[in-house]
């Protein structure tokens, strides 16, 4: 069934699906989706929960991850992946896109849009990725402020404070910065950038509640698996950027193929196939709810 039908939607709201997930006992296992198309892809593969990166939706549209995309073309992204899937997504707020009441209105747009989750951080603009350097902090009063109210403004968002403390005051520091953020409100703590098993570990055992890590690759953060953040005392892992970053490289070996062969023939088994694409986008579903439709019938060398 098609999302324009709706009928088969779940509709209670993302906000507490996201919690029925994280009831469960194992570790909530997140992929990033930079478009709808992944996320339906991910979708098939199982996947219960979408998170949409800011980095990757920023990459996708030809900018760098400096917080200088819009609101609307963040939204826009979560509404498409968000209809298309009908699963819960935790998404990437940034810094509230602004101050106290920047966030307040990002919560609200983010559920209207289909979130399940939005985390906020700790960093001044321009922010940076949590793994590189010299970033920013705003002083942890004035984050938990903006996490409150946040959370305020949230009917059903989940809400993850994120901190990058680590990497600029120590581990310490982001634990202190963490459990200001859970008095503020925050239902889940994310501290970005941890460089090692034992700091997960550490700071697992001295943040009380939900915990999600970071599994980004070319990062501060080694290779764990999904059991592995599990057994340092973690609830959600997520990798943000996988999808894009793959779907980056494939595009620079097709376009370098096409540019030395003159064509494409020789790369078509590394790519999907025409009815791998269209059993994926449900589009014989859609061709039958107009009878004026004729239903398509695939070439031989696209099936």
């Amino acid at each position: 069934m098609t999302w324009l039908e709706g009928n088969a939607r779940d509709k209670r709201p993302a906000g507490a699906r996201l919690r029925e997930l994280l009831d469960r006992k194992e570790i909530l296992r997140v992929p990033g989706a930079h478009n709808a198309f992944a996320g339906m892809i991910a979708k098939q593969a199982g996947f219960d929960a979408l998170y949409i990166s800011g980095g990757a939706v920023t990459a996708s549209l030809g900018l760098p991850d400096l917080g200088i995309m819009t609101l609307d073309e963040m939204c826009g992204v979560v509404r498409s992946v968000s209809r298309t899937t009908d699963l819960p997504l935790i998404v990437d707020g940034d810094t509230g896109y602004g101050g106290t009441l920047n966030a307040m209105r990002v919560v609200q747009e983010m559920e209207l849009a289909g979130a399940g989750a939005i985390h906020i951080e700790d960093q001044m603009l321009p922010k940076k990725c949590g793994h590189l350097n010299d970033k920013r902090l705003v002083d942890p009063e004035e984050a938990a402020t903006k996490i409150a109210a946040a959370k305020k403004a949230s009917s059903d968002l989940v809400i993850i404070a994120r901190t990058d403390a680590a990497g600029v005051e120590g581990l310490d520091a982001a634990i202190k910065r963490s459990n200001l953020y859970r008095e503020a409100g925050a239902d889940v703590s994310f501290p970005d950038g941890l460089p090692s098993a034992e700091d997960h570990v550490e700071y697992a055992k001295k943040v009380p509640g939900l915990k999600m890590a970071n599994m980004t690759e070319y990062g501060r953060t080694p290779f764990f698996t999904g059991q592995e953040f599990e057994d340092m005392g973690f609830d959600i892992v997520i990798w943000p950027a996988t999808s894009m970053r793959a779907a980056a490289k494939l595009f620079q070996d097709l376009y370098g193929h096409m540019k030395e062969h003159d064509g494409t023939e020789g790369f078509m088994d590394k790519v999907m196939s025409r009815g791998e694409q269209y059993d994926t986008l449900a589009y014989y579903d859609y061709e039958a709810l107009d009878q004026s439709v004729a239903r398509t019938v695939l070439p031989e060398y696209g099936k």
